[in-house]
């Protein structure tokens, strides 16, 4: 190893135990000596709303872990729709598909103000043949894509329009302090849910009708968590919006 990429790596190990989210990230249980095998230094970068951190296809040269924001990951389909497949937020690792040498699988696109650290897959190779540390992280990764994408699947595709959306605010605010979570644009949500924008602009205003969410700001909103639990255990009143296409 060079001595600027000892350098490197020194400088890395310094601003990674510094973290403010190292709990939560994949370098979370990493020594001193495990830095030894990274040879690029981990370059932080900010993008803003409605940037893209990669398109699908891209050669995969890097991951990264989300520091602060959100970003969806974008499919299109051949008939020009798109489907949103996952949103990421902070802790979370954006295209570790590129650790089995696969062009990214998605675009990925900002959809709140995001800053990520770029992880070079060399060096996560290198690390993961000779930390134990970093095998245990990234198995938990992809045991968390496993788990959301069956959430994806049995909670936010499945059931009536309203349950839907529920389930979806109810995740986004699952790890904020406060009641208050992302709302997204009616495309997106539709795109997320698999129903139409018109049927999500109806359900979103009927929820702001009756209370059970409330506006911050376009994209912010207070939730009532125990009225949309309600809504998703079947509450008859609630039962006659049905999914539209």
């Amino acid at each position: 190893m060079q001595p600027d990429q000892i350098n490197n790596a020194w400088h890395t190990a310094a601003k990674c135990e510094e973290c403010a989210i190292r709990s939560m990230v994949l370098f979370a249980d990493l020594t001193k000596d495990d830095f030894d095998h990274i040879h690029h230094p981990i370059h932080e970068l900010n993008f803003a709303t409605g940037e893209t951190l990669y398109n699908q296809g891209d050669k995969p040269e890097a991951i990264y872990t989300v520091r602060s924001g959100l970003v969806k990951l974008v499919s299109y389909l051949s008939d020009g729709s798109f489907r949103i497949v996952r949103i990421l937020r902070q802790g979370d690792v954006v295209g570790l598909e590129a650790l089995d040498e696969k062009p990214y699988l998605h675009h990925a696109v900002i959809l709140e103000t995001a800053s990520f650290c770029r992880l070079p897959v060399s060096d996560i190779k290198a690390l993961n043949e000779s930390s134990p540390h970093l095998f245990k992280q990234l198995t938990a990764r992809w045991q968390r894509v496993i788990s959301d994408a069956d959430t994806w699947l049995s909670k936010l595709t499945s059931g009536f329009a309203k349950q839907r959306v529920a389930h979806l605010l109810l995740y986004l605010a699952r790890d904020c302090k406060t009641k208050q979570c992302y709302l997204p644009g009616r495309e997106d949500m539709g795109a997320l849910l698999a129903i139409t924008t018109e049927t999500a602009s109806r359900v979103i205003a009927e929820f702001k009708r009756k209370g059970y969410i409330k506006l911050a700001s376009p994209h912010q909103a207070m939730i009532d968590q125990e009225a949309l639990n309600a809504i998703i255990q079947g509450d008859p009143e609630d039962s006659s919006v049905q999914n539209q296409r």
